[in-house]
């Protein structure tokens, strides 16, 4: 199988001066080449943020921007949107609520087409709300705040892309790191990746994670935890240790697979300043 690579945004990516990150999505999809589509699910505002994205991709090179806003289940049935995905080189999966977007998107038409060209080897992106849906196990909610706590946040479903980790996006800006860090002390098989805003996790299908941009990745490995999830009531505090914190700002790199930091790469990133001129 080749799978192609995923690329998790932390929202609030730069749309405006150097669009790094945008940058590399649309490298990734084919360049001056890439056919494009944007699914606005998650969003309320799905024409107008399509719109937005469609001329942002379009004047960074992309030969063929198309938009699919699939507000119903029945949207997302439709055999046109799916059409479209089979013809995509990059696929875009914009923010908003990542619970609206599985609950719309999951067990569809449109959601086997996604997958399907991923197997096939094309990148899809998500940011924000779009971020989070990409992995098998999806954070739909919590609160915000540094200290875990009991029933801090509900799991969902996701789009399946990745597997083996959950996504927390706006890590920073919005003090989610209690609400991860209760995920994997109930869920110790899975990573926790907290993704900054303006920032993106770029995982290539090896499973190797590259940090690019402004903010950090912060990963949370449970492999070796002890904690009392499994009996704390209500909204009291965990008691958790042995816990595994890694933040890695942009340039530096993560086996997934071997949950094993692995330095700055040897190609490194695209840094700000230097998009306009490639």
């Amino acid at each position: 199988m080749r799978v192609g690579t995923v690329m998790l945004i932390g929202g609030a990516e730069d749309k405006v001066r150097e669009r790094v990150i945008l940058t590399r999505f649309v490298a990734l999809a084919g360049g001056q080449k890439a056919r494009v589509v944007v699914v606005t699910t998650a969003s309320i505002f799905g024409a107008e943020t399509g719109a937005r994205y469609r001329l942002i991709f379009e004047e960074l090179g992309a030969e063929h921007v198309e938009t699919v806003d699939a507000a119903t289940r029945a949207d997302a049935q439709d055999p046109a949107a799916a059409s479209l995905i089979a013809g995509a080189s990059g696929i875009f999966l914009a923010g908003g609520n990542q619970l609206r977007l599985s609950s719309i998107m999951g067990g569809t038409s449109l959601a086997r087409a996604i997958s399907d060209r991923h197997r096939a080897g094309i990148v899809v992106a998500g940011t924000s709300a779009g971020a989070s849906a990409l992995s098998t196990h999806m954070i739909a909610f919590g609160r915000a705040g540094a200290s875990p706590r009991q029933r801090m946040t509900q799991m969902g479903a996701g789009l399946g892309l990745l597997p083996g980790v959950v996504v927390d996006q706006h890590f920073l800006q919005r003090n989610r790191l209690g609400r991860l860090l209760s995920i994997v002390a109930q869920n110790p098989s899975l990573l926790g990746l907290g993704i900054d805003e303006d920032t993106a996790a770029v995982v290539t299908r090896d499973q190797i994670l590259e940090v690019i941009e402004r903010g950090s990745v912060t990963i949370i490995d449970g492999s070796a935890i002890e904690t009392n999830a499994w009996e704390a009531v209500r909204h009291l505090p965990l008691m958790i240790t042995n816990a595994v914190l890694h933040v890695l700002p942009a340039g530096y790199r993560f086996d997934l697979q071997r949950r094993a930091p692995l330095g700055a790469p040897a190609l490194r990133a695209i840094e700000s300043g230097e998009a306009a001129s490639r």
